[in-house]
């Protein structure tokens, strides 16, 4: 009997220490009171009667049991989702460090176009400048949809609807401009492939630029460039590598190229209007003295010793015109030196070169024009090609 009340002691005694590790393990039931007692039992430490009758006595013990269990869930629940929340948000913050920093305050225009720079951060402000496709600017500020940018010449403000910035704006840059590498050596060879066996197909000096290929296949140590409509390859040591991007302009600048566009449109249609045709006519010779010669040699070399040996002739052509026209002087000497005519003749240049002696090219030129050859249509004037003046171009002049 005694024997008896010390082993439900021990049992008693052993519930209370499961009880115990349940509370200590946060609610994960490591073992019930009917699991230990039954365990006693079949070590024979109790009987099995006596099990049934500790494990009906001790049942409101697996009651507290479970609902420590149940609060434990609850309480690791908890944890566990405080513990996913914090992931996340370590996992947000991950994310925003992987933006490139280069790109961090980096803007670009998504336009097929350009889009509008303002004075300040309203549609109805003051248009300051303009912001075009492939332009790059740097954000200083954003406010209510707008960013604050400084891109070249131009402070202001542009839509945040129209733009891109960080790793998007690095995207389109890589789309829409030019990546140039830039040989940092004389002689690199451009090669066929990716090897040092491949066949050179050109090569670049010091300061040559080649456009760098950025749809072909990347490989280390070499970068991808095209020559002539064709895909080579060169060692990436020597070369830097570099995109060129735009800046956004002023309305002053805008309108300056607008100017310097419309005057090369005009030079273009002058052009169009003139006449290239070098048809030589044979017109009777003329007499002239050694010193003549000489003198018309020399004119010849101040206006055209830079140009083809056509325009030379043209020069020299065109005082033989005037001498034979009757509209200006009739001697070789008064055509030249006739006042606010001939400018290397007003300085002293002609006289100069004269005293000097002219270039075997000018006599010879001065030598066709006194012979009767005219190549200019019978031309009595002359002038500069991006003069617009209608004429027949020879060299770098228009006859007219």
């Amino acid at each position: 009997m005694n024997m008896n009340r010390r082993m439900k002691g021990r049992v008693a005694h052993n519930s209370a220490l499961t009880l115990a590790t349940v509370a200590m393990a946060g609610g994960m039931i490591l073992a019930t009171p009917a699991m230990t007692v039954q365990a006693n039992a079949t070590a024979g430490i109790v009987s099995a009667q006596e099990a049934d009758s500790e494990y009906t006595a001790t049942g409101h013990v697996a009651g507290v049991i479970s609902s420590l269990n149940t609060i434990s869930v609850e309480a690791l629940s908890a944890a566990s989702l405080e513990e996913t929340e914090t992931a996340e948000v370590s996992s947000s913050e991950n994310t925003e460090t992987e933006v490139d920093s280069e790109w961090a305050d980096r803007l670009m225009a998504n336009v097929e176009d350009e889009m509008s720079v303002r004075a300040a951060a309203s549609s109805d402000s003051e248009l300051v400048g303009k912001l075009r496709k492939g332009d790059l600017a740097t954000i200083v500020s954003t406010e209510d949809g707008w960013y604050q940018i400084t891109s070249g010449n131009v402070t202001g403000y542009v839509s945040a609807d129209y733009v891109v910035t960080g790793d998007a704006a690095k995207a389109l840059a890589e789309s829409v401009c030019t990546t140039y590498a830039t040989s940092t050596t004389g002689g690199l060879r451009v090669r066929s492939a990716a090897s040092e066996d491949a066949s050179v197909i050109s090569a670049l000096g010091e300061g040559d630029k080649a456009v760098v290929d950025t749809e072909a296949e990347a490989v280390e140590g070499w970068v991808a460039v095209s020559i002539n409509g064709q895909t080579g390859y060169v060692k990436a040591d020597y070369v830097t590598v570099e995109t060129e991007y735009g800046t956004a302009i002023t309305i002053e600048e805008e309108k300056a190229a607008e100017a310097a566009a419309a005057q090369k449109a005009a030079e273009e249609a002058a052009k169009k209007n003139q006449t290239t045709s070098t048809t030589t006519t044979q017109n009777a010779a003329v007499a002239a003295s050694v010193d003549e010669t000489t003198l018309l040699a020399a004119l010849i070399q101040c206006e055209a010793g830079s140009e083809c040996y056509e325009g030379q002739v043209a020069v020299g052509a065109v005082v033989m015109n005037r001498v034979r026209s009757g509209a200006y002087p009739s001697s070789i000497y008064n055509v030249i030196y006739q006042s606010g005519q001939f400018g290397p003749a007003s300085t002293g240049a002609v006289a100069s070169v004269a005293a000097s002696g002219p270039s075997a090219s000018a006599y010879a030129a001065a030598q066709a024009a006194l012979s009767g050859t005219d190549n200019t249509g019978g031309a009595t004037s002359f002038k500069r090609a991006s003069s617009g003046q209608s004429g027949v171009v020879i060299g770098n002049h228009v006859f007219y």
